[in-house]
């Protein structure tokens, strides 16, 4: 420390002449998501992809069994099948996928909602687990702003170490890279907020009244995982069937007619049961015409909502017997979706601000 600083100096904050220049003093928040490939060719799908399935969070095969399946069969075959989903889906006009579209409109209406309350003291940004904007980049970006308390928001409003877990766990890799770590907050899953359960009913009511049917049967779709996750003591499972019972409870309905499943399921290993397009195929059969899906476990559109189930599964009902189908949008950046953003930060933001 250069020695010509008084103690009175000090006590005033005087810096040296030769102390490096620090900004303090402001709050972060960091929404999380999954993460979206940078085009639909080949490699920047292959790229994603490997990224997506070599995170030990996702995919807990042993490594020597499952390196030679992905490198050498998944990621050789699967890159270009993908792409060809990504496009139908793809956001053409920014030339990147919806859930990046959303995920950013998402934090730009938190940033105008947090101003009215604590003016310029927060900042607001976003990251994805795979792909860009990178984790790391984006703490960092931070703390260059003078952010020394960061609140992490992974937007799963069901926890799975899968989503929640393996989010966080690349927050901390870039933590633990750190001289001077800001404080962190890290925001609870909301699978039973009364205000996310309200807002999940309220937007499938405004949605339910614009179509020209009235569905026998509405599908809530969430997006599965291996059960052994569940027997190994995830609680993915329990909060899914405890948002679908809340929402069921909320429209007064039977089992019969609001009925839970599980989606995109991937390998040959046993999931979470039962099944979307097996349930969906089934309902079909079973002299169902008229149906809906509803997916409450995302926080925003993307390829297993648009592509998987407004697209394959509408095919899976269409072809056998169904005659009516609608997909019901995720909460994404809508009154309601952000009246759930909001509350659960300004909430975890407490104390702070």
């Amino acid at each position: 420390m250069n020695e010509s600083v008084s103690l009175t100096d000090l006590r005033q904050g005087v810096r040296p002449v030769d102390h490096p220049a620090v900004r303090t003093g402001r709050i972060g928040v960091l929404l999380l998501n999954l993460g979206t490939p940078e085009g639909t060719s080949y490699w920047p799908m292959r790229a994603y992809l490997k990224e997506f399935l070599s995170d030990r969070r996702v995919i807990e095969t042993p490594r020597l069994l499952w390196w030679p399946i992905l490198n050498l069969i998944i990621l050789t075959k699967r890159p270009g099948p993908k792409g060809r989903d990504y496009a139908s889906i793809w956001n053409n006009e920014l030339n990147e996928g919806p859930l990046k579209t959303i995920t950013r409109n998402q934090a730009e209406k938190v940033t105008e909602h947090l101003k009215a309350i604590a003016g310029d003291r927060i900042t607001v940004d976003w990251a994805m687990r795979y792909g860009k904007p990178e984790v790391r980049e984006r703490i960092q970006a931070l703390l260059d702003q003078g952010c020394d308390r960061i609140l992490l928001v992974p937007l799963y409003p069901q926890y799975a170490a899968a989503t929640s877990a393996t989010a966080c766990d690349q927050a901390f890799r870039a933590l633990m890279d750190m001289r001077w770590q800001p404080s962190v907050r890290v925001s609870p899953p909301y699978h039973d907020d009364p205000v996310y359960i309200d807002s999940v009913i309220s937007l499938m009511k405004k949605e339910l009244a614009k179509l020209t049917f009235e569905p026998e049967v509405i599908l809530v779709s969430f997006h599965g995982v291996p059960k052994e996750y569940l027997l190994k003591g995830d609680p993915y499972h329990c909060q899914c069937v405890k948002t679908w019972r809340l929402m069921r409870e909320a429209f007064g309905w039977s089992p019969d007619k609001f009925r839970m499943s599980f989606q995109s399921r991937f390998g040959t290993a046993e999931w979470l049961q039962p099944y979307t397009d097996k349930t969906v195929e089934a309902l079909a059969k079973s002299g169902v015409k008229r149906m809906a899906i509803v997916a409450p476990g995302f926080s925003a559109d993307c390829l297993e909502t648009l592509e998987e189930l407004d697209g394959e599964n509408r095919e899976i009902f269409m072809h056998n017997g169904g005659e009516e189908f609608a997909y019901l949008p995720c909460l994404n950046d809508s009154d309601d979706g952000m009246r759930v953003i909001n509350h659960i930060v300004e909430r975890e933001l407490q104390g702070w601000i």
